[in-house]
């Protein structure tokens, strides 16, 4: 039995970045720098970046091709205000699938800058938020995302989301 797909247009992904930036907006948030996250979250965060007139940075994390992972102890610092005040800081992907790319990134910051700092605490939601073109309701992640464009229940239907990039 084929595996049931929908592709994303550009314009679509358009939209959901529109709406991402609609619900910050909204929230009265605005992040110092975006996080793209290689290799899904790049497209979106850069097309966030240009959208919001905010600086971007990339960050490789990718449980998909040989469990990459990346750590970026500089970014941590800025999430917690090592130095100075806590920077706001938009972690970008294309889709919260099962959560362990988010996942990952929380235990790497928390472990590799200042750990057992009670600021940790108030990081996550506050100035760290995350964000997805589409968030399962199903993933495993630790949170919730923050700001999402659309949310799927995977646990209802598997079907495969294939992105204009992923052609």
């Amino acid at each position: 039995m084929p595996i049931k797909t929908e592709v994303y247009t550009d314009a679509q992904i358009n939209s959901l970045v529109d709406t991402i930036i609609s619900h910050m907006d909204a929230d009265g948030w605005k992040p110092d720098y975006i996080v793209g996250l290689n290799r899904g979250g790049l497209v979106p965060s850069v097309y966030m970046s240009h959208k919001m007139d905010v600086p971007l940075e990339t960050l490789g994390v990718s449980s998909r091709f040989h469990e990459e992972f990346e750590t970026n102890c500089w970014m941590s610092e800025d999430a917690v205000g090592y130095d100075a005040e806590p920077l706001n800081i938009l972690i970008v992907d294309d889709i919260n699938n099962t959560g362990a790319s988010f996942d990952w990134i929380i235990n790497d910051w928390q472990s590799t800058c200042r750990p057992g700092d009670n600021r940790w605490d108030t990081v996550w939601g506050d100035n760290v938020r995350f964000a997805v073109l589409v968030d399962n309701l199903g993933s495993d992640f630790s949170r919730r995302v923050d700001y999402y464009g659309v949310q799927i229940d995977k646990r209802d239907d598997n079907t495969w989301l294939k992105f204009p990039w992923e052609k």
